[in-house]
């Protein structure tokens, strides 16, 4: 079975909400007895290996890595003054979750900015503060391999540029204690792990 695949094995590429990843393998695969071509992609962060069907890498937001010159605009990005964002949490949650779903690295560079600095107001609900951690963790990661630099190198740019008059990182304080309008039960947790659509391609172990 032939089919055009927009990335080449070993080439790095980003899994919105799942963080960088290298293309191991392109192989074809059985499904529902159809033949079926998918990117084997091993995941660093989580230390797994995916498969995920090429027809629908696109729809998932799979996508190479940005230049040198974008993961500098994002750093940059992360410096600039921006509107004054909702006071309302699950407002903020789901405008949030759709940046970081759409997962490019100016959308991830956004919510970074955001919410760190929203945390410096009040501390963040617990979700709020997964999410948070969550989009922290793709920015280091992709700029790490962007601009091929040391990960701590890295961490200390972004919080340079957070806080370029050297204010310590706020603490994430206890997660018991959520504050009067943090009323999470009612929202559901949406998972920020991959999507089910990438499960057509289980985990490798299923061969």
């Amino acid at each position: 079975m032939t089919q055009e695949t927009t990335f080449s094995v070993n080439q790095k590429i980003v899994y919105p909400s799942q963080g960088v990843g290298r293309i191991m393998e392109i192989k074809e695969k059985q499904f529902k007895n159809e033949p079926v071509m998918y990117y084997v992609i091993y995941l660093d962060v989580s230390d797994m290996t995916v498969m995920v069907p090429v027809a629908k890498a696109e729809d998932l937001g799979i996508r190479a890595i940005v230049s040198r010159e974008e993961a500098q605009r994002a750093l940059e990005l992360i410096s600039e003054d921006f509107e004054p964002i909702p006071s309302d949490w699950k407002l903020r949650y789901q405008i949030n979750l759709d940046l970081l779903k759409k997962g490019s690295v100016i959308d991830i560079a956004t919510i970074v900015r955001s919410l760190y600095h929203r945390s410096k107001v009040k501390e963040l609900p617990i979700l709020e503060r997964k999410l948070y951690d969550s989009a922290r963790k793709l920015l280091e990661d992709e700029i790490t391999y962007a601009l091929e630099l040391p990960r701590e190198e890295v961490e200390a740019l972004i919080h340079t540029h957070l806080e370029p008059f050297g204010v310590p990182e706020p603490r994430a304080g206890k997660e018991s204690r959520v504050s009067s309008d943090d009323d999470e039960d009612e929202f559901m947790d949406e998972d920020l792990s991959a999507d089910s659509e990438a499960d057509d391609g289980d985990d490798e172990g299923d061969d």
